[in-house]
Formats: C-alpha cells, structure tokens, sequence
C-alpha cells in the first residue's frame, strides 16, 4: 500500500474510467493516482483492479468535496476526462443534456477549493464549440464556443496559464488514430510544454530520415492464434449487408490492392489445421522473396483488413481499412471486425483452366466456388445466387477471386470473419499487456460488453504518460512496472 505522505504532492482523476489516463500517468511516475472518481461501478472496479493502492470515490464528481478528499496535502496535478457524448460529431441529431454537457466546470470547482498546480483535461475535438443550447435543447449555432471561452477566462482569472491543442494518438507510439482535444492550465509560472511526436507517417521525411518511428500499425494488435472462423460454416448466416462489407472489402483490400497485407505465418497455420495440406507462410514484408514453390504442394498465403461496422449512407462505400495504418478510432460499442481472405496456389486446380473456358461443376463442398459466387456478386450490385446453380457470367478476372502478389497468381479459397475481442481493442488504445480486463477487484468476471465500453471511454494512456513528461519531468521515472503494449 502507498503510505499517506502529507508533505508530497497528490494526484487526482476525476472521470477515471476503466484507468485510461490513470495508467499513462503511473507509466510516466511510477506511482498510481492518489485518488481517483467515477460514478459508474463498473469502472471503478476495473479501476480497483488495476489500481489498489488508489483511494476511490464511486460517486458523482459534483458530490466529491475537493477539501476532504485531498486530507491537506498539496495537488499536483488534477485528471478531467468530463463525459465527451454531448460534444462529439458522433452523437447524432438527438438533443444535448445539459448536465451532462456541463460537467467539465468541476476543474474550475477545483482550481478553486485547492488550486492544483497543474490541471490537464480530455475530450473530443469538438470541445472546442461548447456554447449554449437553443429552446429545443441543441447547440445553439450563433453561439459555437460561448461557453468554451467562458470556461477558459474563468480559469485564467484564478491566476493559471491555460493552452489548449489537439494530439493524435498514432503521433505518441499508440496503434490507433485517435485524435483528442488537451488542455494544460497551470499556475506555478513555469511554461506549458506540448511532447514532441514519436512517431510520424512511414512516407513523411522525418520518418525515413530516422528521426520518428513510422506509426504503429492494425497488425500489431492482432491476435493472430485466434483465427477467423469461415463465413461460409456458421449456423446463423450472417447479414446481407455484412456480406456486402466483406466483399466490397475484398475488392479493395485485397483483389485490387497491388500490395496487399500478408499475415504472419502463423495464421496460415491456422488455415493449415482446418483445410489440410503442406503451406508455406510468407511474413509481412513482401519485399522479402516468397518461399520456393513446388509442384507437390499448395503455397498458401492469408491476407487481411478491417471492416468497420458503421451504417453506410453510400451503399457503394468501402467501410474498412489496412493493417498497414493505425486503427481507427474506438468507439465504446465493438465496431471492428477481422476478415481474412485465405488464398493458395492449386496446381491440379481450375486455377490453371482458361478464362474464356467454362468454369468446373459447382458443388456445395466446394469452397472456392462458393467463394466465387459470394464474390462475384456481392461485390457487384446484385444480391447473391445459389450455389446449386451454374456460376452467373464472369465478366473480369478480378472479379473470379484472383489475387496476384510478386508476379504469381492467388486463388481465393476460404474468407474468415470473427470481430475483434477486447484485448485487441485494448492493445490498440495502447495498455499495456497486463492490464486486467476480464476481471473485477474481487476476481469478479467482467463481461465483454463491459470491457469494450470501459476500452472505447478510455484515454490513450500513452497520450497522458507523454503530457505528464513533459509538463511535470520532477514526477517522472525511467521505468515501471508495466509492461508495452503487446504486439502479436
């Protein structure tokens, strides 16, 4: 347990969440948040799980006297990560509540009642336009940031230095694009510093000059052991419109991608255990030559990508993206699926037949013209055909499922589609390894729908451990006892 120490400077997270920001500031100090506040117990004892030596308060923040929780010590710095739905572009077109939209004035409560040295606050881009709401609760658009500037002047009138900027998580070493509104406000006289980047775009300069890392990508955070279950065995078929996003995804990713992502080879081991037969893995590098093919085996490869599952309002729409780049930003319902597309080379196959010849008899157990058809149409315009029935006219090549990477031509044999699972989604925020997910303070088990919520609320923690850096080094160690995010 951490020892009261009346004579060092606390810390406080107030909106602490599942331990977002908690865990970049004890990554940064070593030491967990002195205190910590949330209202929902779901959160806290995620909180209490990772955090023990925190005293917590599972009650509003309005409720939380800023005098008798800090005991007489001094505040160093002071964590606000107000609740962002009211303010963020994703919220829709439903009307705002003001409570909810109000509640980043609880820095200004406490600047007040025990004037924290440092206060650093959290939310989305949109911030920014905080103002007040029209008769029929929405934001008022001829006064988009009233407010904002109120809050701002309000803590400058209490004596602190207040900046404000927007930061990508993919910029401080997170695989995830995530860009977040942060404001710095302090009152000791000593300069506001924003961290410098760490990583950059692998094409910029300053990354092939070796003077920022190239950004994390989607691959990273993929666990590859799990596999993808084929989307042609499921009891339950799955939804048209989810067909439709693989395939659109297909063409994109992978039949009309000149470069398309190569899983590691232990995915193709997994394609190995369930459709037999020798394969040889190709790395993710394909600048790497491909392993010798032979004429006695199949040479098997697994390329893949994301699907975003968001409502389209273009149905022609591509709603998914490389594992080359970062993942998109997470929101608090799991909205990522992995679709892989398990690709080989048959040498006694109708892969070797002439276009202009008639396609081989079509049978149910056939998996790569049930991949074909899928393609074929659900890739077009039109929605799908029987696989009792002679395949519908191939017009191109693309579309009969061909892959060709380095020179050498792919078939398509099996697509796999399972949705990310929460470790993934955590790795991709950037927590670390051992962060406990899966469980509550009292060995509890914390379900799924709880952990994607906790995950998609959360700040990136590198985002705090990079703010605290730089702004208050004296706190800051090398080391600590959490380990980097994991790479699979």
């Amino acid at each position: 347990m951490q020892q009261l120490d009346l004579f060092r400077e606390i810390i406080v997270d107030n909106f602490a969440g599942g331990g977002g920001a908690s865990t970049g500031i004890e990554m940064a100090t070593g030491l967990s948040v002195d205190i910590a506040i949330n209202h929902d117990p779901a959160a806290i004892a995620m909180h209490k799980a990772n955090h023990p030596d925190t005293e917590h308060y599972c009650e509003s923040v309005w409720d939380v006297d800023p005098v008798k929780a800090v005991k007489g010590r001094k505040v160093g710095l002071a964590w606000f990560s107000p609740d962002c739905k009211h303010f963020s572009k994703a919220k829709g077109g439903k009307p705002v509540e003001k409570k909810i939209r109000g509640l980043a004035w609880i820095a200004v409560k406490w600047a007040i009642a025990v004037r924290p040295r440092v206060i650093m606050l959290e939310n989305v881009e949109e911030f920014k336009t905080w103002g007040p709401l029209n008769e029929d609760g929405y934001p008022d658009e001829m006064q988009k940031g009233k407010t904002f500037n109120s809050f701002v002047k309000a803590l400058e009138s209490l004596g602190y230095q207040v900046e404000f900027k927007e930061l990508r998580a993919c910029d401080y070493g997170t695989p995830t694009i995530r860009k977040r509104f942060f404001m710095v406000a302090r009152c000791d006289g000593k300069e506001i510093k924003w961290p410098d980047p760490t990583h950059g775009d692998p094409n910029s300069l300053a990354v092939k000059a070796g003077k920022l890392k190239p950004w994390r990508t989607a691959s990273e955070i993929i666990d590859w052991n799990i596999g993808t279950p084929s989307i042609f065995d499921r009891k339950k078929p799955l939804a048209e419109n989810t067909l439709r996003r693989i395939a659109r995804g297909i063409g994109k990713f992978v039949i009309n991608n000149s470069n398309p992502f190569i899983a590691p080879v232990n995915a193709v081991s997994f394609m190995a255990k369930h459709y037999g037969g020798n394969y040889t893995g190709a790395g993710t590098d394909l600048r790497e030559p491909l392993s010798t093919i032979t004429t006695k085996d199949h040479h098997a490869l697994v390329t893949a990508f994301l699907a975003q599952y968001y409502t389209e309002t273009n149905p022609n729409e591509v709603r998914g993206q490389s594992l080359e780049e970062p993942v998109y930003t997470i929101p608090t319902a799991n909205r990522f699926g992995l679709v892989t597309a398990y690709i080989a080379q048959h040498y006694k196959s109708s892969l070797g037949h002439e276009l202009s010849q008639p396609l081989g008899a079509i049978t149910t157990v056939n998996k790569a013209s049930l991949v074909q058809a899928f393609l074929l149409k659900y890739y077009g315009s039109d929605v799908g055909q029987s696989v009792g029935e002679p395949l519908h006219t191939v017009t191109t090549r693309d579309r009969f499922g061909l892959v060709t990477i380095k020179g050498q031509n792919y078939q398509i044999v099996d697509i796999g589609m399972r949705m990310l699972q929460p470790h993934e989604l955590y790795a991709a925020q950037g927590f670390p390894s051992n962060y406990i997910i899966d469980r509550d303070h009292e060995g509890n088990p914390y379900p799924k729908t709880a952990q994607v919520a906790r995950c998609g609320n959360a700040v990136p923690p590198p985002f705090a451990e990079a703010l605290v850096r730089a702004n208050l080094p004296e706190y800051c160690v090398q080391h600590n006892r959490y380990k980097p995010a994991v790479s699979y």
